[in-house]
């Protein structure tokens, strides 16, 4: 027998092997994966959608600044000088492509109370700080805002550190706290809207968003896109959520003043994520966090997100999940992790096996076999490869509805930023990345639950019962850049020495052997 015919053989036993009874339940479940998603985006897209109806409706009625107020009764002085004060406090760390475009786009906001901008860093070594120190002295009579040099974490992720000093410096009668990434873009109405929100409803404990990725034309960047779509259309409620992106919350301010519901505790004593934490807070407090319908913001990717960057990107939000502040937590994380990693490979196996139907039945069409038991499995698996290539035509369809609904949202909320287009997303890759995110996600999750440590913009956290107990800090095995926004963590003096792939594999290799021998 031939090596041709051997591969052949193989292939035959493989296609009929998955038309087995429990391969198609594997397969049918693959389609019904799709199916849900594609339902939870159109739910999504439906309310994106009713909140675009409503702005062109108020414009077509008048309200040529709909973006801005629904009622623009609401722009009259006497409202306006009612409103509270709001302080918005940004963990800085590194300067990148886009930082100076959000920048402006956060402390240009056409908020009209009392508002006031804190960018925290960690040292006055950060690029960001003389970045961001240079484009507030163009602004400095105009806005209310300051650089807060932080000083480095001991017990608390850097981010966290840095949020609760920004914390403490907000004026004394913020009534309200707005904590924001450095890669948020902000609409003018924003920081009003969510503000509108916690006056309506005091029982309010966060209001949150959720961006909007603009993939660069990397895979890692297509990647990143797939990743963060599911997790969209929690966010696309309109009103109640489970869900909480630090990305962007609003919080009471006295709530940190007083430490209410541990906030500022839970943080501060080992915390890793802030959302995560806070999330896990609200949840066992039975608080409110909502997620208004206009709180999606666009989210440009660096444009050379390699998909190594992507890699550790996905390190970090899989090592979440081994963070937690309870034993409920810890029971609800270990849950997510098992869900998500079984959907994650049941998402993937069809496309499995639909390769080897598909290779299969050419052998058979090339070969001109003719038994009947073979052309009975190639044509019962191309049945099941044909209605797997029907769901996900509707997946990515919804997926894409959802995406263009967005857009046009995010161009009505922001009307003098550069438009948004559909034009630039490549929907040949985002079916790739949803094949490659998925099959990486339970490998990544797995890693960081037998490391428990991950490097986070060159620093090393290492977790013992869900918190932080140890950090460790060497510039010359960190990275160079972050890895959504490709921004430079070190200046000249202390950016670390490039070194080779095979020695950063080597390294990577080595700590996955002896997680605490290594810094990275």
């Amino acid at each position: 027998m031939s090596t041709l015919d051997s591969i052949d053989a193989i292939l035959f036993s493989l296609s009929r092997a998955f038309t087995s009874p429990f391969a198609v339940f594997v397969q049918i479940q693959g389609c019904t994966i799709c199916l849900l998603l594609a339902l939870g985006w159109l739910m999504a897209e439906y309310v994106r959608n009713r909140e675009v109806k409503r702005i062109k409706k108020s414009i077509k009625a008048g309200n040529s600044l709909a973006f801005l107020y629904q009622d623009i009764n609401e722009l009259e002085h006497s409202r306006q000088e009612k409103l509270p004060r709001v302080s918005v406090v940004m963990p800085l760390k590194g300067f990148g492509e886009h930082n100076l475009h959000n920048w402006r786009s956060q402390i240009t906001s056409l908020y009209g109370g009392p508002l006031e901008f804190l960018f925290v860093v960690e040292s006055t070594e950060d690029p960001a700080y003389h970045a961001v120190s240079r484009l507030l002295s163009m602004y400095q009579d105009h806005v209310e805002a300051k650089v807060v040099v932080a000083g480095l974490s001991t017990t608390c992720s850097q981010k966290i550190h840095n949020q609760l000093i920004g914390v403490e410096k907000m004026h004394k009668d913020t009534k309200y706290v707005l904590f924001l990434d450095d890669d948020v873009r902000l609409h003018p109405g924003t920081i009003g809207a969510l503000t509108t929100e916690m006056e309506k409803n005091p029982e309010i404990f966060i209001q949150t968003g959720y961006p909007l990725d603009l993939p660069s034309g990397t895979l890692g960047s297509y990647c990143i896109y797939e990743y963060h779509m599911p997790c969209s259309m929690g966010f696309a409620t309109g009103g109640r959520t489970f869900f909480l992106w630090g990305g962007c919350m609003m919080m009471h301010a006295d709530d940190f003043r007083q430490d209410r519901y541990g906030v500022v505790s839970g943080l501060r004593d080992g915390g890793y994520s802030d959302d995560m934490t806070l999330a896990s807070l609200a949840g066992a407090h039975k608080r409110l966090i909502t997620s208004p319908p206009v709180a999606v913001f666009p989210h440009p990717l660096a444009s050379d997100l390699s998909f190594g960057r992507y890699w550790n990107y996905l390190r970090k939000q899989t090592f979440v999940l081994e963070s937690y502040i309870s034993k409920v937590n810890w029971i609800m994380n270990k849950a997510l992790f098992a869900v998500h990693c079984y959907l994650s490979w049941g998402f993937v196996a069809p496309y499995v096996m639909a390769v080897i139907h598909i290779t299969s039945a050419l052998r058979i069409y090339i070969k001109g076999y003719h038994q009947l038991e073979d052309t009975t499995f190639a044509s019962g698996g191309m049945m099941l490869v044909i209605t797997l290539a029907i769901c996900t035509f509707i997946e990515l369809l919804s997926m894409w509805n959802l995406t263009r609904r967005e857009v046009q949202l995010c161009n009505m909320l922001s009307p003098e930023a550069p438009r948004l287009s559909l034009a630039t997303y490549n929907w040949g890759l985002v079916f790739v990345a949803m094949l490659v995110d998925n099959f990486l996600y339970p490998i990544s999750a797995f890693r960081s639950h037998f490391s428990q440590s991950i490097n986070w913009s060159g620093i090393r956290y290492h977790l013992k019962d869900g918190k932080i107990f140890k950090i460790e800090r060497r510039k010359d095995m960190g990275p160079a850049k972050t890895d959504l926004g490709g921004k430079h963590l070190y200046g000249k003096k202390g950016a670390p020495q490039k070194a080779s792939f095979l020695s950063s594999l080597g390294r990577n290799l080595a700590h996955w052997r002896q997680p605490k021998k290594f810094d990275v």
